[in-house]
């Protein structure tokens, strides 16, 4: 057998530990500046909690925004918890690292987009890649739409 380095997995894990840092650093500190967050993750993750109307209104994928108003912020080496505020309502999340598809940082033209990488057999092999190193077909991603 062949040994190989899997790059893709490899930044998989340093790119959710680069999310990891900074969520834990707006924990303790709160968000400098002009920063803020766009995160988009899979609903369906086993271990994403939210709740069921959440749920139901999106269930495949939900962009959520840490920006002015959030409480809680608790980052775990797996996941972060976070309240947010939904038309007056606080909701408390539980996001998997795992479970986060794009993270977009708009005050400093910042993104990643992880995506997840079909094997042959057609089961998710949980690869995940930074935008424009994808394996494969590679990916431009505009951040146009999150400018001010």
């Amino acid at each position: 057998m062949t040994r190989s380095i899997d790059y893709g997995n490899l930044m998989h894990r340093a790119m959710r530990g680069l999310i990891q840092e900074v969520l834990e650093d707006v924990g303790a500190q709160g968000l400098p500046g002009e920063h803020h967050f766009f995160i988009t993750f899979d609903t369906r993750h086993p271990d994403a909690k939210l709740a069921n109307w959440l749920r139901a209104r999106y269930p495949a994928e939900m962009t959520i925004v840490i920006q002015h108003w959030f409480e809680n912020l608790v980052v775990e080496p797996e996941g972060f918890a976070i309240t947010l505020n939904f038309g007056d309502n606080p909701e408390p999340l539980y996001i998997p690292f795992d479970a986060v598809r794009t993270f977009v940082d708009p005050s400093v033209e910042f993104g990643l987009r992880f995506e997840t990488q079909e094997s042959d057999d057609g089961e998710d092999d949980g690869d995940a890649d930074e935008a424009g190193a994808s394996r494969g077909n590679a990916e431009v991603v505009s951040l146009d739409k999150w400018r001010k």
